[in-house]
């Protein structure tokens, strides 16, 4: 039946004003229609669709109703969550979470002497603010990356570099003496 070519209806002869223009707009909607391409479903070929709404790429009109419906507002952490695994995100954004929220990776006591540094190829730089304490985390290596696979992720630390204080540099400074520096003069 779809494949037969839909004729307008015939218009009257005599007909003018209302019914002539009623004439015209019956025959441009079967020309319309007919031009239209058939959308069919899977589901149910007869009807146009297994919902009765017709193909499922259609944007749904009209309210939603009582139950659940993909046009309701979702939650903004949801959407998030979508957005970032159809985007590939999970991984920087995880490595992300490692310095954003050190406090609560490590702990409060370890993160007021401790920082991240960077995070490059699975090995976290921690510095510690003195030798001691990077004496101390050296030793609770095991248990600081199992508190940030816990919170962060399998695999997104897999090693850490821990170091003390960086030593301050005497070669740069407002009262640096170009060439080798001061050398024994009595001899």
């Amino acid at each position: 039946m779809p494949d037969e070519p839909v004729t307008p209806p015939p218009s009257p002869a005599g007909a003018s004003g209302p019914e002539l223009a009623r004439a015209v707009l019956d025959a441009a909607r079967a020309r319309r229609e007919a031009a239209r391409p058939r959308r069919r479903n899977p589901g149910d070929p007869a009807s146009g669709g297994a919902d009765g709404r017709g193909g499922t790429g259609r944007r749904l009109r009209g309210y939603s109703g009582p139950g659940p419906d993909p046009r309701d507002p979702q939650l903004l952490g949801t959407v998030l969550a979508r957005l970032m695994k159809a985007r590939g995100w999970q991984q920087p954004a995880a490595e992300a979470t490692v310095f954003g929220a050190w406090e609560r990776v490590v702990g409060p006591e370890i993160a007021k002497h401790s920082r991240p540094v960077k995070l490059e190829d699975g090995e976290l730089t921690v510095e510690a603010e003195s030798t001691a304490w990077a004496t101390q985390l050296r030793l609770l290596t095991a248990s600081l990356l199992t508190r940030i696979a816990r919170e962060v992720g399998h695999n997104v630390v897999r090693r850490l570099h821990i170091h003390g204080p960086a030593a301050p540099s005497w070669s740069r400074g407002p009262r640096r003496v170009r060439g080798r520096g001061p050398r024994d003069t009595y001899g």
